[in-house]
Parts: C-alpha cells; structure tokens; sequence
C-alpha cells in the first residue's frame, strides 16, 4: 500500500509499505479521511520521535477486515477512530487524569513501524484496546465528519475541565479550527464566548460559530474592553488556543479573581515564561492546562457532530490527497487568512 512515511525533520516521503496484518483482536480500515493536527506538525517539524514513522490520528473510514475474537463490528461499517483509550482502572484514570495512563499514552492504531496514528497510509490497523474508541459513522454523515471525532473530543474536554456556571463570560484568544470548536462548544454551553483573533475573517466566523463579542487580539486597549463588556468584573475564564505567552499575559489581566486561564496551545517542553504568582496566589486566578482527549467522551462528541448540533463541516476549507500529504502539513503548518482545517483524503 501507498503510506507517507516520515523520515526525519520536515522529510516526509510517499513510500510503499506492506499492508499492516491483523491478529484476532485487530480490525483493518482503510482510510477515507485523516486531519492534520498541530501535535503531528510539532513532531515532523522539531523531530521529537525517532523516524521512521506514519503519522496521522484523526482518522476516519472503512472496515476491511475483522478480527476473529472482535465482537460488535462487521465488514463495511463506517467508523471514525480513536488511537488513545485509556485503562479507566490505574491511579491516573480514577483522577480522570487520562492523558497520563500508560495504557493511554500508547498508540493503538498503526500503518505499520513504531504505532504512530497511521492514518497518512491506505490502511491502518487498530489493536484491541482501541476498539472501544472506534465509534460508527451514520449513513447520512460524511467520513470528513468522522475524522473531526477526535480533536472535537480534545475540545470538549477542555470545556468541562472549566468550572464554569450558565452565562459566564469566556475569553477564546485565537480563532483557527480548535478557538473556534471552543467558541461553538462554549456556546453550546450556555457561554457568553468573547473570540479575539489578529485576522478579520476569523471575526466574521466566530460570530457564526456563537461568539457573543469580538475583538482585535492586537489592540492596545483589549483588558480595558474585556473589562468594559464585564462591568468592571473581568472574565470568567480565558482560553489560550494559541502558543502566545503575550496572550496568556493578557489574559490574566483580563481575568477576574477567582476565574480560570486555560492553556491549550502550550505544547513544546522547554519554554519558559514569566509570571505575576500572586495573580494566582492572591487574586486566586487558577491556571490550568488541558491535553488530548477524554474516551468517555466519545459518545457526546458523536452525538454533537452526527446530529450536527455541532457542524464542523464549515470547518473544513481544504482536502489533499494521500501523495500530496506534505504539502497538506505545509498549509496547516503556516495557515493562509483562508485556510482553516485541513484533512488528507482518499477515495472511499
């Protein structure tokens, strides 16, 4: 099969690859769908795992092949995949703390060398302990739907993880796909989302994705708005989408006491940055981080995207196909004002 085989810092080559076999407990999709998330963009542009590797998680497509012990699928089902599932029984998972179980930091989806996702491949092979992640994708909604699965479940997790109350006010800074899943989210929350971003058209589509206010991410006198749309008060809650420490700075100007800064964007080790602690100590202004998904929640995020609650369709402003998988990173590497998300395609 056709597979797009990473091989080093921004070396990422069409390769033939043998079709991954699959033991009892296996199924065998092939791929129709697989988006271009920035946690892969980071590890093919700063070469933090060791090539060789097949990249690709947000996957979507058809059942091809069946395990012998697998139970609950058949052959031709429409599945969007999930290849994180934790053991929901170690320390970590009873704290709900899932991103750090063992069982869930392993990639249970493979194309084929070290399990890394797959999806930039004709066919991926899912191993049983992700089987209870594959959710089925109904006859009227589209393999691009199913692929949005996954990094809509990153941002609803996110949301619950905010102990928010019906009306707060919500700071969303960046508005590409992810600041704008928050702002539909949030929305759909009962949130009075305020949705900065330094472009325009971002403006415009976060209005039509819910966003109570919008406002320039550059303009001077931003705290001073923020604090003027609040009555003085500040916001809720701020949601960094963006890896800007300008941004979270801001934001915790914005804040009132007691609310809550998300950091959602802040994902390469190493950087260090400068804050006011009495701002959380003193003004009690928490700051947490949200990372990957939530597998409980798999069945609110299809119902949300499948009855189209939620339509991420409009999200969707470019397709590739397989071969041309590096230029599909290259785009959502370095977005155009156009340019939101961006999937790798192949006939189903």
């Amino acid at each position: 099969m056709s597979a797009v085989v990473y091989r080093g810092v921004d070396d990422l080559r069409v390769e033939t690859v043998p079709v991954p076999r699959i033991a009892s407990g296996d199924i065998l999709v092939r791929v129709a769908a697989c988006g271009v998330c920035p946690t892969d963009i980071k590890k093919i542009h700063y070469g933090t795992v060791p090539p060789p590797r097949i990249f690709g998680h947000e996957t979507a497509g058809t059942i091809v092949k069946v395990g012998a012990k697998v139970r609950g699928f058949r052959l031709g089902d429409r599945v969007g995949l999930h290849h994180h599932v934790p053991c929901l029984k170690c320390h970590f998972c009873r704290h709900r703390a899932f991103a750090q179980c063992e069982t869930y930091k392993r990639t249970g989806i493979t194309a084929g060398f070290e399990p890394s996702g797959g999806g930039y491949a004709e066919y991926v092979r899912v191993l049983p302990f992700c089987l209870p992640g594959v959710v089925k994708i109904p006859a009227k909604n589209s393999f691009l739907e199913g692929a949005l699965l996954e990094p809509v479940n990153t941002v609803l997790k996110a949301v619950k993880m905010m102990p928010l109350l019906a009306g707060d006010t919500v700071l969303v800074v960046g508005q590409g796909p992810i600041g704008l899943m928050f702002t539909r989210l949030l929305k759909l929350a009962g949130m009075n989302v305020i949705a900065t971003d330094l472009l325009p058209n971002r403006l415009v589509l976060a209005k039509k994705f819910g966003a109570w206010r919008t406002a320039n991410a550059a303009s001077p006198t931003l705290v001073e708005e923020l604090k003027k749309l609040t009555r003085g008060r500040g916001v809720d809650a701020a949601v960094i989408a963006v890896p800007s420490d300008a941004a979270l700075k801001q934001a915790q100007e914005a804040l009132r006491g007691g609310g809550t800064t998300l950091l959602f964007a802040h994902t390469v080790r190493g950087k260090e940055t400068p804050l006011d602690l009495a701002k959380v100590c003193v003004d009690e202004k928490v700051l947490i981080g949200s990372y990957s998904s939530d597998f409980t929640l798999q069945r609110e995020v299809a119902r949300l995207v499948f009855t189209r609650k939620f339509d991420v369709r409009p999200l969707i402003t470019h397709t590739f196909p397989l071969e041309e998988t590096a230029a599909a990173v290259a785009l959502a590497a370095k977005p155009t004002p156009e340019s939101l998300k961006v999937i790798v395609t192949q006939p189903a």
